[in-house]
């Protein structure tokens, strides 16, 4: 093999292993996709979505009301549901609707009334309180409590499937 063959094959292997380690990077500490199951999420997500999560952007800032989180359970499952409630928030759920602090929260992507109510609970320091979009068919913080933050896998930015759906799911 000629100096000009060798130096090529260097070049190539050199931009393949820098290619693969970014690629490593950027999966295991900066995105990672996600597929959603079930209807917990209904209607925002109908199941079999893929998403594209962000999970550093919470080693930056804080969640938000609304943003949708995956996070670990101790069921050794990752789940998907909306940041309901912050620490120190209270949350509770009467005659059908969700309410923080005292106020009924505006929930443009519900589609039906809450089934059953749930007495005002206090969001603890280092923790949220999260809910499924269908929440008379989701297991969510009502029955699992609230979520640590530490728990967070990250928040859902990007739906890539189906194609005919792709859209930023952040504001």
């Amino acid at each position: 093999m000629g100096k000009k063959a060798k130096n090529a094959a260097s070049e190539w292997l050199t931009a393949i292993l820098v290619a693969a380690s970014l690629i490593i990077i950027i999966r295991v500490f900066l995105f990672a996709p996600y597929e959603v199951h079930g209807e917990s999420m209904y209607p925002t997500f109908k199941g079999e979505e893929l998403l594209i999560v962000n999970k550093w952007i919470y080693d930056v800032e804080k969640p938000q009301y609304g943003e949708i989180v995956i996070f670990h359970t101790a069921e050794q499952r990752d789940f998907i549901k909306r940041v309901i409630g912050k620490p120190g928030d209270r949350i509770a759920v009467k005659n059908g609707q969700v309410y923080r602090n005292g106020k009924k929260l505006n929930e443009p992507y519900m589609n039906e009334k809450i089934r059953r109510s749930l007495p005002e609970t206090v969001v603890p320091q280092g923790h949220l309180f999260v809910m499924g979009d269908n929440r008379n068919h989701s297991r969510d913080s009502r029955d699992i409590g609230p979520v640590a933050i530490a728990e967070i896998v990250g928040r859902a930015d990007v739906q890539l499937t189906p194609l005919s759906d792709f859209r930023l799911l952040f504001r």
